[in-house]
């Protein structure tokens, strides 16, 4: 589905079913993704033993580390490329397109040599277990091999929803993905590969979602199309997307630290702990990324309504998007508690780290719908072009209250369970602080649209 600007002219049923329906697949292509990193797990960790499992887990938060920074600069082009196609501009959508895809080109170079480079020594900062660090740092280091393929694919796919189409996506990560375990169950399965099985058919699953992307963005119509000689980047644009993708870089960049402390946490209980925290955190996922198509639609649907001077539609959609998330929580967070024990049991046979892993299924699920509160509603903020507040309210409601949990209550009480509350209270607090921003942000909107109103009325 690709959405026209006069389709945001609906009633809010109407833009209820149509963000849902955009959601869909963008829900869709996350659920797979996290199914096909479900299937690294699970034949890893059921062909090559828990420590393998392990390692594999260790590695997630310091990935996102050295990824987010530049992964946050995609928001921007989604905004900017959603704000353009509103407003009616094919020229300043070509030219943000093509300065896109330039950045996304220089930012996977330069995110591959810092990953590789670097990931030994902060996971021996991190206390990874001395029994899965070798294994780590080998599965860390063929996997950002791929990582210019996967930001040039992730930045392809921010343009193409920014225009309203979240199938495409999909598709390509839905035979990616195929791909990916298909390798997977080869080299582990066939080849008696460990972790290195795996990130090699990351890499290969990564260079095949690359070629699948740029083929599309080359063959489209109209304004998206991509053609290598007007490949460049242009300032004027590269100022509008670091704008607003510089603070969500930062955001993501500064929540990936304080979930690197946590994991840092998690390893002084060992590698049992480990394992198990990273098969819970894995089926966790499934709910918090089918959350993070509404902040996809959030961002698409709020960019292409100011871009068309539509403000009155941003608080259908705020409501809307709320909507969607508790629905959501109810729905998969009930399903995952309730057969929360049998998907564990899909990554590993162990009864301990079954266990443990349910403790922190419990703690997550119980408020996980302010996860989904401090996931949307900066959408709709940075999408009002608004993007150093949500980067604030993350800096000091999830990551520095993080940082205090960690040194007060957990030093105080050093349990599993202290350490997993860490994640709903600074959720809360995050949530409640991303809320706030949206009112703020919406009341100046408002402004500037009385302000335009008088303008006319006095022109006329």
């Amino acid at each position: 589905m690709v959405l026209r600007t006069h389709d945001l002219d609906k009633s809010s049923r109407s833009l209820f079913s149509k963000m849902l329906i955009f959601a869909l697949p963008i829900m869709a292509m996350n659920i797979l993704q996290l199914l096909f990193n479900a299937a690294d797990m699970i034949v890893v960790g059921r062909y090559s033993g828990s420590e393998a499992l392990a390692a594999v887990g260790a590695t997630g938060s310091l990935i996102n580390l050295i990824v987010n920074l530049f992964m946050g600069l995609s928001v921007g082009t989604s905004v900017v490329t959603a704000q353009d196609y509103g407003a009616g501009n094919p020229d300043a959508v070509s030219r943000t397109v093509h300065t896109s895809i330039g950045i996304s080109i220089i930012g996977g170079l330069i995110v591959m040599g810092v990953g590789l480079v670097l990931c030994e020594p902060l996971l021996i900062l991190m206390g990874t277990p001395e029994d899965i660090l070798h294994l780590s740092v080998l599965y860390m280091k063929i996997y950002f091999l791929g990582l210019p393929a996967s930001m040039i694919y992730n930045f392809g796919a921010a343009i193409l929803r920014a225009i309203g189409d979240s199938r495409r996506p999909m598709y390509f990560l839905t035979m990616t993905g195929i791909v990916n375990v298909l390798f997977n169950m080869f080299f582990v399965i066939v080849l008696n590969m460990s972790v290195d099985g795996v990130a090699w058919a990351t890499v290969i699953s990564q260079y095949l979602a690359l070629v699948l992307i740029m083929v599309s963005l080359s063959r489209s119509v109209g304004a998206i199309r991509f053609r290598f000689h007007l490949l460049r980047i242009d300032s004027h644009k590269l100022k509008d997307i670091i704008k607003i993708g510089l603070p969500a870089g930062l955001q993501g960049l500064l929540f990936s630290i304080s979930n690197v402390l946590i994991q840092s946490a998690v390893n002084s209980f060992g590698s049992v702990m480990v394992a198990a925290s990273a098969a819970a955190g894995n089926v966790e996922g499934f709910v918090g990324t089918a959350m993070n198509g509404y902040y996809n639609a959030a961002i698409t649907f709020t960019g292409q309504s100011m871009g068309a001077k539509k403000y009155d539609r941003i608080d259908d959609i705020a409501k809307v998007c709320t909507i969607l998330v508790f629905a959501t929580w109810i729905l998969l967070g009930g399903a995952t508690l309730l057969i929360g024990e049998s998907l564990l049991g899909l990554y590993t046979s162990n009864p301990e780290v079954i266990e443990l892993g349910m403790l922190r299924l419990k703690v997550m699920m119980a408020a996980y719908f302010t996860c989904g509160t401090m996931n949307v509603f900066p959408g709709l903020t940075r999408a009002m072009g608004y993007s150093i507040l949500p980067m604030l309210c993350t800096l000091v409601g999830a990551c520095l209250m993080r940082i205090v949990w960690l040194s007060t209550v957990f030093r105080w009480y050093p349990t599993v369970i202290v350490l997993f509350m860490c994640y709903p209270v600074t959720w809360a607090l995050a949530g409640l602080g991303q809320v706030a921003s949206f009112f703020y942000a919406r009341s100046q909107i408002r402004k500037r649209a009385a302000l335009e109103t008088e303008s006319v009325e006095v022109s006329l």
